[in-house]
């Protein structure tokens, strides 16, 4: 009977990687070994973990002994009897989070670790796993609710003192404050054109409206999605193909609303395109801020709001006073 696993490999895993966690000095043995045999070696020594006996012929793995078949069986029962002949494995550089769902859908109570060739590096221990299950499930939770790392950052977000608060937060809320003037500077700027057409004015708040409306849903689906790692590739296309079909609706809805009103189309078509394009932009400056907020390691929850309302806010007047140059003022 071999003592050691470490004998067979010394690689050092990675932090994440299932090899970081794999207990080296373990019980080994042939499957010709008797249980009385296998028993008598490991009296006296000290192992890493004795939840399971490796079973291996030439360093390569073969199967796996539970110790309660092995306290058991008979003295002279060989372990190729009371082995699994086909234990799950997984190689040195899985993660650790699929190697702990492997352990469990297996019903194992230890979880090898081989290389290419099947030479055994050591056992993962149940309490390693069960170490890794409770590390992955805080992580997950951590991220549905506030796109941390940990459950201990979010924790500290949110019971920080007042002064830590101010400290998070006001740096993105002056960002906006600089948005909000350059949109009451543009605005003044167009001044004589909203003199001439005073209906041009009414509109405004309604365009401004959906496309923050229409934005907010938009970044808290990504922000949802970012937050348990689904990719912005998976979801750009349908958010912005959504943002534009539901601007095309609520333009399609508003155009007679307006056209009733005020009895003039070139307004009304102002306000409907406004929409449909302001919506459609709504969409995709959600998606790209929380993203670029997330690549550059910044939390969202924080900055993504009061960044993508102040653009979209910003570029729906823009369009709308654009498109009322065109076809009103023009």
């Amino acid at each position: 009977m071999t003592e050691s696993a470490g004998s067979i490999n010394t690689l050092a895993g990675k932090i994440g990687e299932a090899m970081s966690h794999a207990a080296r000095t373990v019980p080994i043995g042939a499957p010709d070994d008797t249980a009385g045999d296998t028993r008598a070696a490991m009296m006296g020594r000290t192992f890493d973990s004795v939840a399971d006996i490796a079973v291996c012929r030439d360093g390569r793995l073969v199967g796996i002994v539970t110790m309660e078949a092995l306290l058991a069986a008979d003295e002279g029962t060989r372990l190729a009897d009371l082995m699994d002949a086909d234990p799950p494995a997984v190689g040195p550089h899985t993660d650790q989070e699929v190697a702990s769902w492997t352990m469990l859908r297996h019903g194992e109570t230890s979880l090898p670790v081989v290389d290419a060739q099947g030479q055994l590096i050591g056992l993962i221990p149940p309490r390693r796993m069960m170490s890794v299950l409770f590390e992955e499930h805080e992580e997950d939770l951590s991220r549905v609710v506030g796109v941390m790392a940990t459950s201990s950052e979010a924790r500290t977000a949110s019971e920080e003192r007042v002064g830590r608060r101010l400290i998070h937060r006001l740096p993105w809320l002056a960002f906006g404050l600089v948005g909000a003037m350059l949109s009451a500077w543009f605005v003044g700027a167009r001044e004589h054109q909203l003199a001439e057409t005073v209906q041009l004015a009414f509109f405004m708040p309604a365009i401004v409206y959906m496309a923050d409306a229409v934005g907010t849903q938009t970044e808290t689906l990504a922000v949802r999605g970012l937050s348990v790692g689904v990719p912005l590739r998976h979801f750009v296309a349908k958010e912005v193909v959504a943002g534009t079909l539901i601007g095309a609706i609520v333009a399609a809805l508003f155009l007679p609303f307006s056209l009733w009103l005020f009895a003039d189309s070139a307004v009304a078509l102002t306000v409907s395109l406004a929409l449909l394009c302001s919506c459609a932009v709504a969409s995709t400056v959600a998606l790209i801020l929380p993203w670029l907020l997330s690549r550059l390691g910044k939390d969202p929850a924080f900055g993504s709001g009061p960044l993508a309302t102040v653009v979209q806010d910003l570029l729906s007047l823009v369009i709308y006073l654009g498109l009322a140059a065109a076809l009103v003022t023009g």
